[in-house]
């Protein structure tokens, strides 16, 4: 699915961002058409303050609810995955199982947190945005998280995913589209998978990336790609 300019759903934010990401994700496996309105999250207007105090992307806003202010508008990706749902709730994105529906929260949760500050900080400010705003890459910086940071959450995503095909039950779910959306940082930055220490891992990281929703999203950020892959 592509962004369009003829629907009630507005994205403002980047589509460099995994929680921008997470949402186009959402969206697009649900089949519906999007707007994307680019904010620059570190020199955002006035305005857009006034609808995420928090200062973070993304926001949604609903014109079907209203067309501008506050009035519309969700300023969190869980909130606003959790919004559609209710909203449009076919493909269910969300388990029915209770157990299965808190693993997937919790998950998606852990992703959001724990994941997002360790890929989002280690990976994608060192070695893109750094770029983008004329630095030259923190390396060093890079090499720790990749070394030290990562491999204690990796080792427990290995085992939570375990042989699944997805993260929980027998279904694609938020819990899937959270984890890809941080685990795509490191295909974006290029920064290589450890296939031997953690073969379940990067097998469910390749098989949920090559979903369109997923690939689509990686084809439109190609050309902000670093040129070279990172050597840890």
């Amino acid at each position: 699915m592509t962004s369009s300019t003829t629907t009630d759903l507005v994205v403002y934010g980047g589509p460099g961002s995994p929680f921008v990401r997470k949402v186009l994700v959402f969206l697009a496996e649900k089949s519906l058409p999007w707007t994307l309105e680019e904010v620059n999250i570190f020199d955002p207007p006035e305005w857009f303050l006034e609808l995420s105090p928090a200062k973070r992307i993304p926001v949604l806003r609903d014109r079907s609810i209203a067309g501008e202010g506050v009035a519309g508008t969700l300023a969190d990706s869980s909130a606003i995955c959790g919004y559609l749902e209710r909203k449009f709730p076919e493909p269910a994105l969300y388990p029915t199982d209770a157990y299965d529906y808190g693993r997937a929260l919790w998950l998606e949760e852990w992703a959001d947190t724990l994941l997002a500050v360790r890929i989002g900080f280690g990976f994608l400010r060192t070695l893109m945005v750094t770029r983008q705003m004329g630095q030259e890459p923190d390396l060093e910086r890079a090499r720790k998280t990749y070394h030290q940071d990562l491999p204690p959450l990796f080792d427990y995503l290995e085992s939570a995913l375990g042989d699944r095909e997805f993260a929980v039950g027998e279904a694609f779910s938020i819990a899937d589209i959270a984890l890809a959306s941080q685990l795509s940082g490191m295909r974006i930055t290029r920064v290589p998978m450890d296939t031997a220490r953690w073969p379940g891992v990067a097998r469910y990281a390749e098989r949920i990336l090559s979903r369109p929703s997923f690939a689509n999203r990686l084809e439109e950020l190609a050309p902000l790609m670093p040129d070279e892959a990172f050597v840890p």
